[in-house]
């Protein structure tokens, strides 16, 4: 008889449901949300398991890369599918939810996620990584300047490099001003100084990539956007043709058909956030800042 398992995890613990063929269920368990003590208590379960479903969310690549090891079936299923066929439940708790996975694993009611590969997670962390620094260094400035302007002073338009400069200008008249401002511009600096370091980091890895290179000769992409895309693409073979690849990056429109109608709505905004972003930012690159022309920007006005 075949069997099937359910994993609801979280970050200490991880319940399990395993049920048979006709939907009954046969064990249920506890183990801490790590690779080995999940491979090992699946494996001592004593009967053979024909899939193991397991959620999208922040530790499964970590849990399905080691359960894959073990040479368990184990399948990562998307979260936005998951919660729909689980809201029909009456009461939402740890062990329904590892039910309601075991039982769309039974039915073969669910939607695989892709689990990206070990170089494109770290790529990822680069990225993300390099992002944030940006984001605090930017939010500091901001601060800088608003708590400034409460006192009269205006900070003006400037470049990153005199900004620091420009700031010591105008508290230089009010020493007591100067020890707070003094604080933050030393955080703002330690920020840009290791946003550089990642920086960097992106640039030598986009030149070693002949990819990326050959991504970065469309304009308006740079070495973060081409990074960005390779490590979110990960495998491309997993496309059947680059149709495909719109609806991943959730830059296709949402269609809502009933009967006679039929509305074609706003593009569904599912799947990466940043490397949407990123897109848009190399096209109106390409729009507004590439003078020469080209058929994209052709087409694209």
């Amino acid at each position: 008889m075949k069997h099937y398992a359910g994993l609801d995890v979280s970050v200490k613990e991880t319940t399990i449901c395993v049920v048979d063929e006709d939907g009954q269920i046969c064990r249920e368990m506890k183990v801490t949300s790590h690779p080995e003590d999940l491979a090992l208590a699946l494996s001592g379960i004593g009967v053979r398991i024909e899939r193991i479903g397991l959620e999208a969310g922040p530790l499964s690549q970590w849990l399905f890369e080691g359960l894959a090891r073990a040479g368990l079936p184990v399948i990562c299923i998307e979260t936005r599918h998951t919660k729909a066929f689980l809201k029909a439940q009456v009461n939402k708790t740890d062990r329904n939810d590892a039910r309601g996975i075991a039982q769309m694993m039974r039915v073969n009611l669910y939607r695989p996620v892709h689990v990206k590969t070990l170089e494109s997670q770290q790529r990822r962390a680069l990225l993300r990584a390099r992002k944030l620094l940006q984001e605090k260094a930017i939010a500091v400035e901001n601060e800088i300047r608003g708590l400034l302007r409460n006192f009269g002073l205006k900070v003006g338009i400037v470049g990153a490099g005199k900004f620091e400069a420009r700031v010591q200008d105008l508290i230089e008249a009010l020493p007591e001003l100067e020890e707070v401002i003094s604080v933050l511009l030393a955080t703002r600096r330690k920020l840009r100084e290791s946003f550089a370091r990642l920086h960097g980091k992106v640039l030598e890895i986009a030149k070693a990539d002949a990819v990326c290179m050959r991504l970065m000769t469309i304009p308006g992409v740079g070495p973060v956007t081409s990074l960005a895309f390779i490590s979110t693409i990960d495998i491309p073979a997993r496309f059947r043709s680059s149709r495909s690849v719109g609806p991943v990056l959730g830059l296709t429109p949402v269609l809502n058909q009933s009967g006679e109608s039929q509305r074609v709505g706003r593009v569904s905004l599912c799947g990466d956030g940043m490397m949407r972003a990123l897109l848009y930012e190399a096209a109106q690159a390409m729009l507004t800042r590439v003078k020469k022309w080209s058929w994209l920007k052709a087409w694209a006005v």
